[in-house]
C-alpha cells in the first residue's frame, strides 16, 4: 500500500504547489467584480457561499467517472495510479480551473462561446452542437446507472421503468428550478455523502490491508483481456473524469455564476478536481485489490456498478453497504441534472433566449428532454444499447477535453506572457493523441480494429503532429499581427 499513500501524498501536495503556480499564472483579481453581482437574475447567477459552490462543483463534476471509471480503470494495473495522480495535477485541474476562471472573466460564458472566441467562429458552431450532445448523452447515462443500481439494490421486484421516470423528473425539475432552490440545498448533503464513502473505503484499507500492486512491481497491463485492451489509449478513456474530463468544463460556468470573488476559483475548480482525484484513487486501489489474486471475492466479468457492491458488501456492515451504494447512485443524479441544465443554458446562450421567465425555461427543455427520452429507450431496449451510448460519451467527452484544452491554449498565449501556455500545451497534445489513436485503435463490437494497431497509431501521431503545427503557425501570425 506504500504506493497509494505516495500517490495520495502527490496529489494534496499538487494542489498547494502546482495549483498555486497554476493560479498564479492566470493571475486573480480579487478586486473584479463577478457576474454573480454584477448580472445577478435570482435563477442562474446567484450568489453563494464558497463553501456551498465548491461542493455542487465537487458533485457536479463528479458522477460515477471517479468511481465507475476508476474501478474499470485498475484492471490496468499500477499505471492506472500514476494516470490519476499525474492527470488530475497536471491536466484535468489546469484544464477545470482555467476553464471556469475564463468564464468568470467573461461574464460565465458557456463552454462552447469560449471555443469560438478563442479556436474561431467554425469552431463555435461545431462545438454548440457537439456540447449540447454530450450532455443529453451524459443526462442518458447519468439516469441509466442510478436507475439499474437502485432497482438492483433496493426495488428488484419493480421494472426499472419506473426509476427512470422517477430520475427522469427530478432532473427536468432540476433544469427549470433557480439553482439555488434545488440543487443549491441537496448538492452539500450528497457532496458530504460521497466524501465519506471515500473516507469509509481508506478506512477499510488501514482495517484489512489489502495486497495492493505497489509501482515498482512493474506497469504491465493486468486487464484479463490485455490482448485486446492496451494500456494506450484504453485506459485513458476509461478513467476519464479521474484524471480529466470535458464535461467538468460544461460545469465551471454554472460555478463562475456564482462566485463573487476570483480568489475562489482555485478551491473551487482546482480543488473540486483534486477531491475528485482522491476518490477515484481509493476506488482503483479497492478495485486493484479485487482484481488481484488475493482477493476473497471472485469478481472477473462483472460490471463497475456490479463491484461498487461487492467492495460495499464485503468490507462494510450492512448499513454502510447500503450508503455507499447510496452514494454512488447520488454521485451519478448529481451529474446527471447539471449536465441538462447546462445544456439548456448553451443553447439559451447561443440562440440569446432570455432564461428568467419559467415559460422561456421550458421552451428550451421540453424538446431536450424529448430527445434524452428517445435515447433512452433505445439504451434500455437492447442489453448492448447502454454498452454503445457509454462507449460514445466517454470517447465525446475525452475529445471535448482535448479541444477545450486546445481553447485555453491558445488564450494563454495570447494574454500571458512569456511561454506559460506550455502549462495546457502539454496536455492538449497528449489528449489529441489519446483521442486520435482511440478511433483507430480501439476495437470495434464484433468488428475488431479497421485496421493494425501500428497503422492506428501512426495515424494517431499523424493528427497530434498537425495540430501542433497548426498552433505554431497561428502562433506566428498572431505574433506578425501584434508587431504591425
Amino acid at each position: 500500500m506504500i504506493t497509494f499513500f505516495i500517490a495520495l501524498a502527490v496529489l494534496i501536495l499538487g494542489y498547494f504547489i502546482y495549483g498555486k503556480f497554476v493560479e498564479k499564472v492566470f493571475g486573480v483579481d480579487p478586486q473584479r467584480a463577478t457576474p454573480a453581482t454584477t448580472m445577478a437574475d435570482g435563477v442562474d447567477y446567484v450568489p453563494m457561499k464558497p463553501w456551498r459552490i465548491f461542493l455542487i462543483q465537487f458533485l457536479n463534476i463528479a458522477g460515477v467517472g471517479p468511481i465507475i471509471g476508476a474501478i474499470m480503470g485498475a484492471q490496468f494495473g499500477t499505471a492506472s495510479f500514476l494516470w490519476i495522480v499525474l492527470g488530475s495535477i497536471f491536466a484535468g485541474a489546469v484544464h477545470d480551473y482555467l476553464s471556469g476562471m475564463i468564464s468568470l472573466r467573461d461574464k460565465g460564458a458557456s463552454l462552447p462561446e469560449i471555443h469560438g472566441t478563442y479556436l474561431g467562429n467554425g469552431a463555435k458552431q461545431i462545438m454548440r452542437v457537439f456540447t449540447v450532445l454530450l450532455m443529453i448523452l451524459v443526462g442518458v447515462v447519468f439516469v441509466n446507472t442510478p436507475a439499474t443500481l437502485l432497482n438492483a439494490h433496493f426495488t428488484p421486484e419493480w421494472n426499472k421503468y419506473i426509476w427512470v421516470i422517477i430520475i427522469l423528473a427530478y432532473y427536468l425539475i432540476a433544469t427549470l428550478l433557480p439553482i439555488d432552490k434545488v440543487i443549491g440545498k441537496v448538492y452539500p448533503i450528497f457532496g458530504i455523502l460521497l466524501l465519506g464513502m471515500a473516507v469509509a473505503i481508506f478506512i477499510a484499507f488501514l482495517i484489512y490491508k489489502p495486497e495492493i500492486p505497489e509501482l515498482w512491481s512493474g506497469l504491465q497491463n493486468r486487464h484479463p483481456n490485455a490482448a485486446h485492451n492496451p494500456i494506450f489509449p484504453m485506459m485513458f478513456i476509461s478513467i476519464a473524469c479521474g484524471a480529466i474530463s470535458g464535461f467538468h468544463a460544461t460545469q465551471s460556468p454554472l460555478m463562475a455564476r456564482c462566485m463573487v470573488n476570483e480568489k475562489q476559483g482555485r478551491p473551487i475548480f482546482y480543488g473540486a478536481m483534486i477531491t475528485e482525484g482522491v476518490v477515484a484513487l481509493i476506488w482503483a486501489a479497492a478495485a486493484a485489490y479485487f482484481f488481484g489474486p488475493d482477493s476473497v471475492v471472485d469478481v472477473t466479468g462483472k460490471s463497475g456498478a456490479a463491484i461498487v457492491g461487492v467492495i460495499a458488501n464485503t468490507w462494510f456492515t450492512p448499513v454502510i453497504a447500503v450508503i455507499t451504494i447510496l452514494g454512488v447512485i447520488s454521485a451519478a443524479v448529481t451529474s446527471g441534472d447539471t449536465a441538462l441544465r447546462s445544456a439548456r443554458l448553451i443553447i439559451a446562450d447561443f440562440t440569446h433566449f432570455d432564461q428568467k421567465p419559467i415559460k422561456n425555461r421550458l421552451i428550451i427543455a421540453i424538446p431536450m428532454f424529448a430527445v434524452t427520452a428517445l435515447i433512452l429507450v433505445y439504451s434500455l431496449a437492447d442489453a448492448k444499447g447502454f454498452d454503445v451510448i457509454w462507449r460514445y460519451f466517454a470517447w465525446a467527452n475525452q475529445v471535448l477535453a482535448t479541444i477545450t484544452l486546445w481553447a485555453i491554449t491558445v488564450y494563454l498565449a495570447k494574454n500571458k506572457g512569456k511561454a506559460w501556455y506550455f502549462i495546457t500545451l502539454i496536455p492538449a497534445l497528449f489528449m489529441t493523441m489519446v483521442t486520435g489513436c482511440f478511433l483507430f485503435v480501439a476495437e470495434k463490437e464484433g468488428l475488431g480494429t479497421l485496421m493494425p494497431r501500428s497503422v492506428g497509431y501512426g495515424i494517431g501521431a499523424a493528427i497530434t503532429l498537425l495540430a501542433l503545427l497548426l498552433f505554431i503557425v497561428w502562433k506566428k501570425k498572431n505574433k506578425a499581427v501584434k508587431e504591425l
